[in-house]
């Protein structure tokens, strides 16, 4: 239901009708941020936000479709206290996703992309260490066990070294840790399977990575929070540098 002290209240602006629904988007954004509108919180009808914002309800209507795409807001058709425009939290998958394509399109440095899944993960890391429970660690151990077991199969074990890394955020217990984390290892699994593909000697590289792993797991299991900190920044930084994807220096 609306929140009582939601959208009445708010003092809407018209706006340019140039690109009006991204304006009516931005407005709409705006007022999220200036806490003048929360999760639950009803919008006015579409006639009645066109005629405060000085648009067209075409333009209110394509702002909705839009935001609703994003996982912003949920329509209710009918009568009733569930039909009307609702703010809404987006659900964990559609972040992901949502960030997962943001990711594979906007061509980020790979540089940048090594320097922010260490900075990530050695945090995921950390907190891993100190509280991971025994359904995480049951879950790392047999993707171990799986990937060692699939080896020889290059793809199969790319899916499993993603899941390891999705796993050991996943044990870290914190919701956008994960939810960054996934999305950006998940965009590169094309990437790295290439470069599997292209290193020319996959026996050595599938036996180092899973002896890495195995470092950072084992490191969680101990408690020890600097020591997989620093396993898995060792295992990142040597896996950039082992498949050509890092020109900095360590």
């Amino acid at each position: 239901m609306a929140s009582k002290t939601g959208p009445a209240r708010i003092d809407w602006q018209p706006i340019p009708r140039t690109r009006a629904y991204e304006l009516v988007i931005r407005q709409i954004e705006e007022q999220i941020l200036a806490g003048a509108l929360h999760v639950g919180d009803q919008l006015p009808a579409e006639r009645d936000l066109a005629a405060r914002l000085g648009v067209s309800r075409a333009a209110v209507r394509e702002a909705m479709r839009a935001m609703e795409a994003q996982g912003v807001v949920r329509s209710g058709v009918g009568v009733g206290p569930d039909s009307g425009t609702f703010l809404t939290s987006m659900p964990s998958k559609a972040l992901t996703q949502f960030l997962r394509l943001h990711m594979a399109l906007a061509n980020f440095p790979i540089d940048d992309v090594v320097e922010t899944r260490i900075m990530l993960e050695r945090w995921s890391a950390r907190l891993a260490a100190r509280q991971a429970s025994a359904d995480d660690l049951a879950t790392m151990s047999t993707l171990l066990d799986a990937m060692d077991s699939e080896s020889a199969d290059m793809r199969a074990f790319n899916e499993l070294d993603t899941d390891f890394h999705v796993a050991l955020a996943d044990a870290a217990h914190n919701t956008l840790i994960t939810e960054m984390t996934t999305a950006i290892r998940h965009s590169m699994r094309s990437m790295v399977l290439d470069s599997f593909r292209e290193h020319g000697d996959w026996p050595t590289l599938s036996a180092r990575l899973h002896t890495q792993h195995r470092a950072i797991y084992d490191a969680i299991a101990a408690g020890d929070p600097q020591r997989a900190a620093d396993a898995v920044e060792e295992h990142l930084r040597s896996a950039a540098a082992t498949l050509g994807w890092s020109t900095r220096a360590d």
